[in-house]
C-alpha cells in the first residue's frame, strides 16, 4: 500500500510539537541513503566524529541548535545518522547537507540518495540522486519557477501518488521519501534510535 501525505500528520500534529521538537518541525533535513553503514556515512562526509557521542533526539536537537555548530556558525554540518534496515537514515535538525549537490554526489555514490528539507524561512527542498546524478529536485528556493523542477514527469506522478497536499509539504515530502526507498519513517524510530553523530566540513 503506498503511504500518503496523511499518513505522516503525525510529524506537526500529532508528535513533536512541543519544547525541541517544534524546532526539528521547523527545521530539519532527512536523508535515507541505501546499502551505507553509519560508519560509512561519517567518511563519505568527511566528517569528524570523535568528538560527539552517540545522542537520542532530544540531544541531537539541542545540540544542532547550540551556537557551536550552527550551519551558519562555519562550523559545518552536525548531523545524526542510524542505520534502518539497508539504509542509513540521517537526521539534520535545522541543518542542510542532504540537499548539497557536492555531499549528496559523494553520499550517493553507487548508490540511492532520497533527501528533504525545510528551514524556519519556509524554503524546501527534495533531491533524489543516484550514483553521484540528481535524478529528480525541487528547489522552492529558485527564483526560477519553470527550473525548479528537474524531472518535473515523475515528481508529478510520485505526488499524485501520494497525495501530495501543498499546506503539509513535510507530511508530503515524507510519504515521497518513502515511495522511492521503501522506509517508514515513525515517531519510534526518530525518538529511539540512537545516532552516531558528526560535523561535516562547510560546503565549497
Amino acid at each position: 500500500m503506498i503511504a500518503t501525505a496523511a499518513d505522516y500528520a503525525w510529524f506537526t500534529f500529532r508528535r513533536f510539537t512541543y519544547d525541541e521538537y517544534t524546532d526539528l518541525r521547523e527545521a530539519y533535513c532527512f536523508t535515507l541513503v541505501r546499502g551505507l553503514t553509519p560508519e560509512q556515512v561519517i567518511t563519505r562526509t568527511g566528517a569528524e566524529a570523535g568528538d560527539f557521542p552517540p545522542m537520542g533526539l532530544k540531544e541531537l536537537i539541542r545540540t544542532a541548535f547550540s551556537s557551536s555548530v550552527r550551519p551558519d556558525s562555519g562550523y559545518g554540518h552536525f548531523f545524526g545518522v542510524v542505520a534502518v534496515d539497508d539504509w542509513a537514515f540521517i537526521v539534520e535538525p535545522n541543518g542542510f547537507m542532504g540537499v548539497c549537490p557536492d555531499i549528496a554526489g559523494r553520499l550517493s555514490a553507487g548508490t540511492l540518495l532520497v533527501s528533504h528539507f525545510l528551514n524556519v524561512n519556509g524554503v524546501e527542498d527534495f533531491l533524489c540522486m543516484e550514483d553521484g546524478r540528481e535524478r529528480m529536485a525541487l528547489e522552492s528556493s529558485s527564483p526560477d519557477a519553470d527550473s525548479s523542477i528537474r524531472s518535473a514527469e515523475e515528481f508529478d506522478e510520485i505526488a499524485r501518488l501520494v497525495g501530495f497536499d501543498l499546506a503539509h509539504s513535510s507530511e508530503s515530502f515524507l510519504a515521497m521519501a518513502e515511495y522511492l526507498t521503501g522506509v517508514k519513517v515513525t515517531p519510534e524510530l526518530l525518538e529511539q534510535s540512537l545516532y552516531l553523530c558528526g560535523v561535516a566540513p562547510p560546503s565549497p
